[in-house]
């Protein structure tokens, strides 16, 4: 008979060499902190407890149209100004170091465990029909091997048990990338970028996205979601930026 871990723990002197094994295997298999490289926390988690206490939060008192900072949380200027097409706007994380450092891990690096310690940052979901990550150009997909806003809205929509929507609007542009443009050339860099492949009639949508520094990448997607009959569009991104 083939001897099981019961049997071999059953025979006394053996315990402590296999308790020292599972133990070493253990911390082995542990993964590297996805910062300082030491062994990352077991409960998952690509970071260790030093380095996930040094994330920085996101604003304490946040625009809820834009997620910049605003006093008691009340709409900023700008949005009353000049209101985007999207409703709300969640941020996880502010966009300072080391949660920039991460970012450029998984966008880069391709450190996909990431994908899921974010997708938990931003849980829960708002009420919404529909998850809709930021779509790439294809040109720029295909140079990348994957799209860190799918790999980070799968599991979101996943565990609230929401549609993904992953062809339903496609990047028909290859636009420069924003973080290469100033601030104005960023607002109109991202005009008829994107097309709809589908009717959103009265549904609500969460955008899921990495980081939002002017918000014109995601306003120019809600509005052809909103365009093709999106009732609400509600923002979910890891990091805000300050502009």
């Amino acid at each position: 008979m083939r001897p099981t871990l019961e049997n071999l723990l059953s025979i006394p002197w053996r315990r402590p060499f296999i308790a020292t094994f599972a133990a070493a295997f253990a911390t082995l298999a542990r993964p590297d902190c996805c910062l300082c490289g030491r062994p990352a926390g077991s409960d998952g988690v690509p970071l260790c407890a030093d380095c996930a206490r040094d994330l920085p939060p996101p604003a304490a008192h946040a625009c809820p149209r834009c997620a910049l900072p605003s006093p008691a949380g009340e709409i900023c200027g700008h949005c009353l100004r000049e209101p985007p097409a999207f409703d709300s706007t969640r941020a996880a994380f502010d966009y300072a170091f080391p949660l920039d450092v991460l970012v450029k891990r998984l966008k880069y690096g391709h450190r996909l465990a990431l994908a899921g310690f974010f997708a938990h940052a931003l849980a829960p979901l708002p009420c919404v029909d529909l998850v809709l990550p930021m779509p790439l150009h294809p040109r720029r997909l295909r140079a990348r091997g994957f799209n860190q806003a799918v790999e980070i809205a799968r599991p979101l929509a996943r565990a609230a048990n929401v549609p993904l929507a992953l062809a339903a609007v496609a990047r028909i542009r290859d636009t420069p990338p924003q973080a290469s443009l100033e601030r104005d050339a960023r607002l109109t860099n991202l005009r008829t970028a994107f097309a709809s492949r589908r009717r959103f009639d009265g549904l609500r949508i969460a955008l899921v996205d990495d980081v939002m520094t002017t918000g014109a990448s995601l306003d120019a997607l809600a509005r052809c979601l909103k365009a093709s009959g999106a009732a609400q569009v509600h923002n979910l991104v890891v990091a805000r930026t300050g502009w």
